[in-house]
């Protein structure tokens, strides 16, 4: 499994909006993080499909936190944009495993299963509420 640069990039957006603390227009959260306009526009729209990041329209409009800091963690930001977390193609929903119905069944789809779990468990208990703590 590899973290992708657009997941990447959404984390360091989230830790942005977490930050500041405030309503921030994309030109400022791109600007702060480092990222293009317009891959920050697109991160911006999955993370407010995904209810992570609430848009606002108007002169004061712009993007701040749907939720709480410590309501949101590393898993949901990486599967906004990624989809879901699966170390082998088998375990992800996209493409099933062609050996599951067969006779004989792979005995690696339960080691791969149970290191796929504790990856999204281990994502699962990073909040970004550590980020506001390690940041001042």
């Amino acid at each position: 499994m590899r973290i992708t640069q657009e997941a990447d990039d959404a984390v360091r957006i989230i830790d942005c909006l977490v930050a500041r603390d405030k309503r921030l227009d994309a030109r400022t959260i791109s600007d702060t993080t480092g990222v293009t306009l317009r891959f920050t526009l697109k991160i911006l729209r999955k993370l407010v499909k995904n209810g992570i990041v609430k848009s606002f329209l108007g002169a004061s409009g712009g993007y701040e936190l749907a939720k709480k800091p410590e309501k949101i963690n590393l898993r949901e930001v990486i599967e906004a944009v990624d989809g879901p977390i699966a170390i082998n193609r088998c375990l992800s929903g996209n493409m099933p495993c062609g050996l599951a119905e067969a006779e004989c069944s792979c005995y690696y789809h339960q080691i791969f299963a149970n290191i796929s779990k504790t990856i999204q468990e281990q994502l699962e208990s990073v909040s970004f509420e550590k980020s506001i703590r390690n940041s001042r």
